[in-house]
């Protein structure tokens, strides 16, 4: 076992003992947050070469170091609500942070875990592995995890390699999640481009800005770029915004040569409100925005607008969308029209079910660089990768590997993707094949399936099984949709 798996292991075993005790995965994991990031803020303090974290005298690691029972559960409570009330940094790690783990006795025994290791002693790839497998775990629990906030970590490696990203490079995750696209980019150039103190400097400082509606994922991706090393120089800024990045196109000054992201998924964007009589009613949003070609409920054809007004001239932009992306008619027609004409539209990756943790998901990675304007289509030709077809996956006994994606990656090409070859997996559709589609649609198959062959060529039952239970959930997904948006009309 390695150091970092060790160590996960260890503060993953107490929460065993914390679940009897009715604090949840999510809960503990946030708890380890507010704890980890004082003990570093207190080793930080320590070291005159450091950047010092401005944490309150009287409200850091050391004014609950040494505490016990109902005064140790009281102090903890009044750091979470004052450094609760900071900015920059402080202000999204413990925004609206609670303790939830009420038996003094269980909260001094976290403390002395973690008090236990010497943090900024460890390597940064050691204690950002333990931080991201505490995350991989809370995103496996069914019941309370934050699985759709965690995108595959073997696929967001894949889609990185192909991008080759390049030092001096700003990246954007308008739907960041847990920063998995962020640490990948950083961990692609820290081993592939021989940075220099300056260039190392500049993408821990300057490289990434993240934009996050669920201020408890923000938290947990501010954490774990915190100990990867990667901060904001600047006290007052942040890295990751908590707000909803849909609700305005983004200024001059807010566009990027690269964007990686995974939204939301699921199609209505809502929010809830109390009526006068204290009802609870959903009401669905609508972005009126002069940089989108169409006004639309449908959150994910507004996630792929956005990243295209996101971009800079030339910019690129890998972006996880589900199948109805691809095929639905109306504003999803109008924005695939749009995006061919507009944008070098050259790759499309169909994914499998069984790798997302948020269950019943039928995606894809839409690959594209944005364009100056000019009459004539910048799109030439799609090239679509089926990985979809005959492809089976479960979350546990045949997880995704990111070895599963290396035939993607070879015929992607990424040091020049304008000399490609078909193959079995991989073929070019030209554009005006594409348009000549009923509604534009770039949900094309031609493997054929074998699980809808004769039965003597069946999958084994438990693959069929899986199968059906993934289409049996997207179905449930999609209904679910349309009741939400017959009720709001």
């Amino acid at each position: 076992m390695t150091p970092s798996a060790a160590i996960v292991q260890k503060l993953w075993n107490y929460c065993g003992i914390l679940l009897n005790a009715g604090v949840s995965y999510g809960d503990y994991v946030e708890q380890l947050t507010y704890l980890l990031f004082l003990k570093m803020a207190d080793e930080k303090a320590s070291l005159p070469t450091t950047k010092r974290i401005s944490i309150p005298k009287g409200f850091d690691w050391k004014s609950i170091k040494s505490l016990e029972g109902d005064a140790l559960e009281i102090q903890y409570r009044h750091i979470l609500e004052t450094l609760g009330k900071s900015k920059g940094t402080l202000s999204i790690i413990f925004k609206r942070a609670q303790n939830k783990i009420q038996d003094p006795a269980k909260l001094r025994r976290l403390i002395a875990l973690i008090d236990s290791e010497t943090w900024l002693g460890m390597d940064i790839d050691i204690k950002g592995d333990i931080y991201e497998g505490l995350l991989e775990k809370n995103a496996q629990d069914v019941k309370g995890g934050a699985g759709q906030y965690f995108t595959p970590r073997p696929l967001i490696k894949a889609i990185v390699e192909v991008m080759r990203p390049e030092p001096g490079e700003r990246v954007c995750d308008p739907a960041c999640g847990t920063g998995g696209f962020f640490l990948a980019h950083h961990d692609y150039l820290i081993k592939n481009c021989g940075l220099d103190k300056r260039q190392l400097k500049k993408l821990r400082e300057e490289t990434y800005k993240g934009y996050e509606l669920v201020p408890e994922a923000a938290r947990l991706c501010m954490m774990n770029m915190f100990l990867h090393g990667i901060e904001s120089d600047k006290d007052d800024e942040t890295l990751v915004e908590v707000e909803d990045a849909l609700i305005s196109e983004p200024g001059e000054n807010k566009r990027f040569p690269l964007v990686l992201t995974n939204p939301p998924f699921g199609k209505m964007g809502s929010i809830t409100i109390t009526n006068e009589e204290g009802k609870d009613k959903k009401e669905t949003i609508i972005y009126e925005r002069a940089d989108f070609w169409v006004t639309t409920s449908n959150k994910q054809i507004n996630f792929l607008q956005h990243v295209r007004s996101l971009l800079e001239i030339n910019g690129r932009a890998a972006i996880v969308v589900p199948d109805n992306v691809l095929f639905e008619g109306g504003a999803g027609e109008t924005v695939r029209k749009k995006l061919l004409q507009t944008c070098d539209v050259h790759t499309l990756l169909r994914l499998p079910t069984g790798i997302f943790y948020a269950q019943g998901v039928k995606a894809n990675v839409l690959f594209f660089d944005k364009k100056e304007a000019r009459e004539k289509p910048w799109t030439n030709k799609l090239w679509l990768y089926d990985f979809r077809t005959n492809m089976h996956f479960t979350l546990k006994e045949n997880s995704l590997k990111v070895e599963a994606l290396s035939d993607f990656i070879k015929c992607y090409n990424p040091k020049d993707r304008f000399k490609r070859k078909e193959s079995e997996r991989f073929k070019a559709f030209k554009y005006d094949e594409l348009i000549a589609r009923d509604k534009v649609s770039l949900d094309i198959f031609w493997l054929k399936d074998d699980s809808i062959e004769d039965a003597e060529n069946l999958p084994e039952p438990d693959v069929l099984a899986r199968d059906i239970a993934e289409n049996l959930r997207a179905a449930l997904a999609q209904f679910d949709e349309i009741k939400e948006e017959l009720e709001e009309k």
